[in-house]
């Protein structure tokens, strides 16, 4: 189902919405969330799984090394950001360390036994904070539990995991072009999702930066200048969307390879494939185009072209796959006050739901 003529004006785009794409509301470059945003929403009312959320980021691989987790799209909360995971080697290492051998079993061993000791150091020197600071240090310490906590629940089911786990080859270790490590990245979102360590997964494709590179799709201009480029018709972006609808392709089919119920897995799920920065560089967010795939147990409709008229935003989208997951709610993250110079109606939207 494509959808053209939502809106985001109100998340100031222009470069990048950051934590605004997906919480529908303003966000910029160093605006912290000011909300939850859609995917972690969803990892709260769906059935709970051992990692409640996942979110995994495409970029350079000096960018990707450097910085291996960043946050940028996601939130649990007002100031509380959700790090992306960018280095496949240490994502392979939180999923399947406890299963794997050699080396790998090596670093996960070292890397836990480490993550313990700092848990119980922070928790220590914490006393005698006060007010932000104390507020702050908190989310710190409570990092390094969520970090020990999931690798005591992964351990306890290692023995199921086992048949999930992507085999390791020399893309993870010694990557020709980034795009080695954005293929191994997807692989291991999709393990997540098929073994149900998780049900959101989260991938942006440029870290909801203003960056991103391609160089293995023969794509030798990155970042910042792609955006200045005329998009029709260019053989540059026609690369990189045949490359993302290749990824989107694999994981449909890899999701529905997987029974469920009386289907399969792709039954049962819904992909939003959009952007974190509506259709153009330095745009006013006046359409944000989206694209969904799947009709999550026929809840939406599918084959589907819709042009809406720009009077209602992406919060309206939200608020439909909401309610579509059995949450009774009319608008998500907008005030009535807000709405009513943003969004012409209430509600989920009627054009999309089956």
């Amino acid at each position: 189902h494509i959808i053209n003529g939502l809106h985001g004006m109100h998340t100031s785009p222009s470069h990048s919405a950051f934590f605004g794409a997906l919480g529908g509301y303003r966000g910029s470059d160093g605006v912290p969330p000011s909300g939850p945003t859609i995917d972690y929403e969803l990892s709260k009312v769906l059935p709970e799984t051992l990692l409640p959320h996942l979110c995994i980021g495409m970029d350079s691989t000096e960018n990707m090394k450097a910085k291996p987790t960043v946050a940028n799209l996601s939130a649990s909360g007002a100031g509380q950001p959700i790090f992306m995971h960018s280095n496949p080697n240490h994502l392979y290492q939180m999923l399947y360390g406890g299963i794997s051998q050699g080396e790998i079993r090596k670093q996960h061993e070292a890397r836990s036994s480490m993550f313990d000791q700092i848990e119980q150091l922070a928790i220590t020197k914490g006393v005698g904070l006060h007010g932000i600071n104390k507020q702050r240090y908190g989310q710190y310490v409570n990092g390094f539990n969520d970090i020990n906590g999931l690798r005591e629940r992964l351990n306890k089911v290692s023995g199921d995991l086992r048949k999930f786990a992507p085999k390791v080859d020399q893309r993870y270790t010694r990557p020709e072009f980034e795009t080695d490590w954005h293929d191994v990245l997807l692989d291991l979102g999709i393990s997540a999702l098929k073994s149900g360590i998780t049900s959101v997964l989260t991938i942006g494709s440029g870290r909801g930066e203003i960056f991103g590179a391609w160089k293995g799709l023969g794509v030798e201009q990155q970042g910042h200048n792609l955006g200045h480029m005329k998009q029709p018709d260019n053989p540059i972006w026609i690369k990189i969307r045949q490359y993302n609808s290749r990824m989107l392709v694999k994981l449909i089919q890899e999701l529905d390879s997987v029974p469920e119920g009386s289907g399969t897995m792709m039954d049962n799920s819904l992909i939003v494939y959009t952007s974190n920065n509506a259709d153009y560089q330095h745009t006013s967010g006046k359409n944000w185009p989206v694209m969904l795939l799947g009709n999550y147990d026929g809840a939406f409709k599918t084959g589907c072209f819709t042009q809406l008229d720009s009077k209602r935003p992406i919060n309206a989208l939200y608020t439909s796959i909401l309610r579509a997951s059995g949450v009774e709610i009319d608008r998500f993250n907008m005030s009535e006050q807000m709405a009513a110079k943003f969004d012409s109606s209430t509600g989920p939207l009627k054009e999309v739901l089956a």
